[in-house]
């Protein structure tokens, strides 16, 4: 498997004694080099050898064959010219660049037991497979890789919440306007208000800011819900809701959604039309610009601006406030923004779930928001994706088990 050929070469699980390459030449692994996740290019940038006691510095490709240089067309790629050593499993034929430089070739086995642990961990019925080593992690690397996967998952969220602000033109006021909606409706309808976000024109909206019935009556007619107010028995006079958008929706040529796209299978204080009414407010009261979420120095200021506490606080400042300043921080070179997020999270109790449960089963102590957000992250982006050759604990795993048993020469912790 290529993949575990990779993460060999990655970490140097190198069998003990003197490296050689097919024609006889020693190899001395400095520095494995960088590895290159983009998809194009080779699979090491940078990397330090020796050879021969030569020093080289440059790429390293990577295949289970050799043969398959030709079969991905390496040989015609001039991206690949600057290939210094082909690391293979089986050298079943030599290889050249498009210069017509023939490659040196290494070959280098992949431990059985490191293929039997790896086998192991895709097997398992046990969840995280790795369960039997968390108890016995160091601390440090622990706290270590609960710091990097909290700082993915908000670069996770940057991206995201970076993307709308793309999408309406650099706009942050209406990037963050979409990421708060998005996150009113509380997952089952998330997908339909972010649709929604995009639709209401906020432009001409603003005409009408200052008249709270007015912006009500557009947030809910775009929606497609001005039904759904006269059977609720807490709206008074929807039949004036009505008249207002159909005078509105002439003026501005305003767009109605479809109906069916918003679910009422929740609780009714998270109806669509209920959350429609407290974001309409929200925006007629100036609580939904960016700058007014910036001056939000606690979760508490967080929570007087939406004028929500509890549950619900909690939601909207890990899923929307905290991003969107970590995001606002990362784009304009603003770390103490960037800082006040990572606080900000840290001040939270931890969120309590299954996936929660299930790390404290396995040992992990849990007590902040940062916490829960970074073990969310290892479950969804490394567990429930089989990806143990990218975490630190599936490092932890592999190479702890038979590190006396194969390895001459390992890392210390991943590189991840």
């Amino acid at each position: 498997m290529e993949s575990l050929l990779h993460y060999t070469w990655r970490h140097k699980i190198l069998p003990l004694g003197d490296l050689h390459t097919t024609d006889g030449r020693l190899v001395e692994v400095i520095n494995p080099g960088l590895h290159n996740r983009s998809g194009s290019g080779p699979d090491f940038f940078n990397a330090q050898l020796k050879i021969d006691g030569m020093l080289w510095v440059g790429n390293v490709e990577i295949h289970t064959k050799a043969s398959d240089w030709y079969r991905h067309h390496h040989d015609s790629d001039k991206a690949y010219d600057n290939v210094i050593l082909h690391v293979v499993e089986q050298a079943d034929m030599d290889v050249t660049t498009s210069q017509g430089r023939t490659l040196p070739t290494l070959v280098i086995p992949v431990a059985e037991q490191l293929s039997r642990d790896y086998a192991a961990l895709l097997n398992s019925e046990k969840y995280p497979p790795c369960y039997e080593i968390i108890p016995d992690l160091p601390r440090l690397k622990v706290h270590s890789w609960i710091s990097a996967l909290q700082t993915e998952r908000l670069e996770q969220k940057t991206r995201a919440m970076s993307d709308r602000v793309a999408l309406m033109n650099g706009s942050w006021d209406d990037g963050y306007f979409i990421t708060l909606a998005r996150n009113f409706g509380f997952g089952v309808n998330g997908d339909a208000f972010e649709s929604w976000a995009k639709t209401v024109p906020l432009r001409a909206v603003d005409h009408h800011r200052d008249d709270l019935m007015q912006v009500e009556a557009i947030f809910i007619g775009v929606a497609g819900l001005l039904p759904r107010l006269a059977n609720d028995k807490s709206v008074k006079d929807a039949d004036r809701y009505r008249k207002e958008y159909e005078y509105l929706q002439k003026k501005f040529g305003l767009p109605t959604m479809e109906p069916s796209l918003w679910s009422y299978k929740t609780r009714p204080q998270n109806h669509p039309h209920v959350r429609l009414l407290e974001l309409a407010r929200m925006y007629h009261e100036r609580r939904t610009s960016i700058s007014s979420l910036l001056e939000c120095k606690t979760v508490k200021d967080i929570g007087k601006l939406y004028n929500i506490s509890g549950s619900k606080l909690t939601l909207l400042a890990i899923n929307t406030a905290i991003p969107s300043i970590f995001a606002y921080g990362r784009s304009h070179d603003k770390e103490a923004l960037c800082q006040l997020a990572f606080d900000m999270l840290d001040s939270l109790k931890c969120e309590d779930n299954n996936i929660i449960r299930m790390w404290r089963e396995c040992g992990l102590e849990v007590t902040t928001a940062g916490d829960s957000q970074a073990l969310i992250q290892l479950k969804k982006e490394y567990c429930d994706k089989k990806g143990c050759l990218r975490c630190r604990f599936g490092y932890e795993f592999l190479t702890g088990m038979h590190r006396n048993r194969f390895l001459g020469e390992t890392t210390d912790q991943a590189d991840e």
